[in-house]
């Protein structure tokens, strides 16, 4: 294990970074344009759903339904099993169901820097697994928020029948207050439409529609350059994620500790998901990334629009300042691992 571990804390992708990481720490005058942040970003995004949908048009549907009913099945159960833990650990509701988002959700840049991490041991995987990124950055989220619309209508109901319980006579009923409420489909549509997941699904389109006939177009540019772009863009996130990181002392060890700990039984979870849909080794550890791996761009901005109330400094600091450092130096060797140790039996 130890191997594995060291080939990836001196990887180039880690090593930039804890540069950055460090370089916040120590409150150093290094800055990190946001417009380059931005465009960084924007290419990320674009590379790997063109890679996935490249992929995806090599495939039959037959292929391709385990893995798909797999991903959804991460999207369901991760939201739901997050929230009931926050809950059971006295997290306040609006706080809580940001956090089943958050971890619910997809690392769209821990999900490239795990295929950066097979590739440079020379670990195959199946390819096809980027489109499941793009599968995973919705549901979570709706499922998070369908379970705060349901959560507050059962609320509601609950202060009325309390209500009327103290009066006597013929209650007027609010307006509407027979309908739950469980999405509001303004928020379906901003997400929809949210930069990260139409940038991917449209990148995934793309690679889909053209396949192979794309590849001379876009290889010099989204495939070559990838891994130098990634390293550029980590040590913008080890910059972030040092800022973030300072808030995270003030909500104590408990958070801390949910922060790494949740996040190694989902990759765990996911591993034992991929290996029952049949993939690789590197497929196996892959769908471990993508169940462990927390949002930090589309969770994020669903949660700012729909849950104000819910603090930021809570669910972005746990994703990016702990979840997504912990992944990046520890967590993608363990998955790897116990995908090599499952496959094994």
């Amino acid at each position: 294990m130890m191997d594995i571990v060291l080939f990836n804390l001196v990887s180039p992708a880690v090593l930039f970074f804890v540069l950055g990481f460090t370089a916040s720490f120590f409150k150093s005058d290094l800055k990190f344009p946001q417009a380059l942040s931005e465009s960084l970003s924007i290419y990320l995004l674009i590379a790997i759903g063109l890679k996935g949908g490249i992929e995806l048009s090599r495939y039959s549907l037959g292929t391709l339904f385990a893995p798909i009913v797999g991903t959804l099945i991460l999207g369901i159960v991760i939201p739901i099993v997050m929230f009931l833990v926050c809950t059971a650990l006295k997290i306040d509701r609006k706080n809580a169901i940001a956090l089943a988002a958050t971890y619910g959700s997809v690392s769209i840049v821990t999900f490239g820097a795990a295929i950066a991490f097979l590739e440079e041991t020379n670990i195959e995987f199946e390819s096809y697994l980027s489109a499941m990124v793009v599968l995973l950055e919705s549901p979570a989220i709706f499922i998070s928020l369908m379970l705060l619309g349901w959560l507050e209508s059962r609320n509601k109901s609950n202060k009325i029948e309390q209500t009327r319980n103290y009066k006597l006579g013929i209650m007027p009923q609010p307006e509407n207050s027979s309908a739950i409420k469980w999405i509001d489909p303004h928020l379906i549509k901003e997400s929809l439409v949210n930069k990260s997941i139409l940038l991917m699904l449209g990148a995934l389109l793309v690679g889909m529609i053209t396949g192979d006939r794309a590849i001379p177009a876009v290889k010099t540019v989204f495939i070559d350059l990838y891994s130098g772009i990634l390293v550029i863009f980590l040590l913008g996130m080890g910059l972030l994620a040092g800022e973030r990181i300072a808030e995270m002392k003030k909500y104590g060890l408990k958070m801390i500790g949910l922060a790494i700990v949740m996040p190694l039984l989902f990759g765990i979870f996911g591993v034992l998901i991929g290996y029952s849909c049949g993939l690789s080794e590197g497929g196996t550890a892959l769908m471990g990334i993508l169940g462990a791996s927390s949002s930090y761009i589309a969770a994020p901005a669903a949660i700012r629009q729909s849950i104000p109330e819910a603090n930021p400094s809570i669910y972005l600091g746990m994703s990016l300042g702990v979840t997504f450092p912990f992944n990046l130096i520890v967590g993608m060797p363990i998955y790897l691992l116990f995908a090599q140790w499952i496959h094994s039996l």
